[in-house]
Parts: structure tokens; C-alpha cells; sequence
């Protein structure tokens, strides 16, 4: 039980260093240093773009007061608040079921999903919006700017659907030869 706290947890620690790193290079070569907290504008008062990487691919450097991939970024001045406090239940939901009930093969998903929601959610308390620097895109057409934390979530989720998918035939299967025999 001991190893599989310390293996999640090290997944969960490992997705929020990768996450907050990553920012933190970033935000120290726009500043010249790594800001602990303050209003995200005051930071950096201006998103743009760092690098262009590739014909599909460019480093940004935006700020995303809304949820995941810039959802929710109208909620106005409330938003901050409003989204801290909702990840904070949703995060102590998903590492309660994580360490207390999760089956084998939802605990890396779950793991994914947690860390990459503390990452957003450090950077939601520090600056009330997150970083976002990662921008694909097809010509003119940008697919929203995100971060390592959000890439975390949206695998640890893709991970989840799959087992569970996988898991769900082999019962089903399980099943149906039993009822052969």
C-alpha cells in the first residue's frame, strides 16, 4: 500500500515540477526572474509570441484567467475565485478516489489528472490566471495556447476513457465465455 502512494505520488509530483518549470523558464526570460505571486497582468502586461518553432507550431506566452484550453474566461472578475475553489473539490474528489478506491488501472490516469490540476491551480493562486505557451496551428486557425498541465489532464482523461473502455470488454467478455460453459 506504502509503494503505491509513493509511486502515485511521485507521478503527481513529476506532472506538477514539469508543469511549474516549464512556466517558470518561461516567465523568467520575459521578466528576468520568477515572480513568487502578484495579478497576472502586472507580471506581464502583454501576451505574444517568443518563437515560432515550426510551420504548425509556436511558443506564446499568454495568460488564461478561464479553465482548461480557455473555457469559462468570461466569468468576469469572480472567475479567479470561483475556479480555485472548484478545482480545489475537484482535485481532493479525484485523490480520495486515487488513494482510497481507484482500481490498478485508473490510478496512473487519475495521477496524470491531479497533478496537472495542482500545476493550473498554483499558478491560478500566485497570479489568479494561468500560463498558457504552447500554440499549434493550421495556417491561420490557432488551436488554443496551453500548458504541460494541461496536457497532463487531457491524457490522464484519454488514459482513463481507454482502461475503462478495456476493462469494461474483458469483464463483458469474462462474462459471456461463463455463460458458454
Amino acid at each position: 500500500m506504502k509503494n503505491k502512494i509513493l509511486k502515485y505520488l511521485a507521478i503527481i509530483i513529476g506532472a506538477i515540477a514539469l508543469d511549474q518549470i516549464s512556466k517558470g523558464i518561461l516567465l523568467y526570460l520575459i521578466t528576468g526572474g520568477i515572480p513568487w505571486f502578484g495579478a497576472a497582468w502586472d507580471v506581464v502586461p502583454v501576451p505574444y509570441m517568443m518563437m515560432r518553432v515550426c510551420d504548425f507550431f509556436n511558443i506564446v506566452f499568454t495568460w488564461n484567467p478561464g479553465a482548461s484550453f480557455s473555457m469559462l474566461r468570461d466569468l468576469g472578475e469572480a472567475a479567479p475565485l470561483i475556479i480555485i475553489i472548484a478545482t480545489g473539490f475537484i482535485i481532493g474528489f479525484i485523490a480520495y478516489y486515487l488513494f482510497a478506491r481507484a482500481k490498478s488501472y485508473e490510478c496512473i490516469p487519475l495521477a496524470l489528472i491531479v497533478g496537472g490540476a495542482i500545476g493550473n491551480l498554483i499558478d491560478r493562486v500566485r497570479f489568479g490566471a494561468v500560463v498558457d505557451f504552447l500554440d499549434f496551428h493550421v495556417g491561420a486557425w490557432h488551436y488554443p495556447a496551453f500548458n504541460i498541465a494541461d496536457m497532463c489532464i487531457v491524457i490522464g482523461v484519454i488514459l482513463f476513457i481507454l482502461n475503462w473502455y478495456l476493462a469494461r470488454r474483458r469483464c463483458l467478455d469474462s462474462v459471456k465465455s461463463n455463460k458458454e460453459k
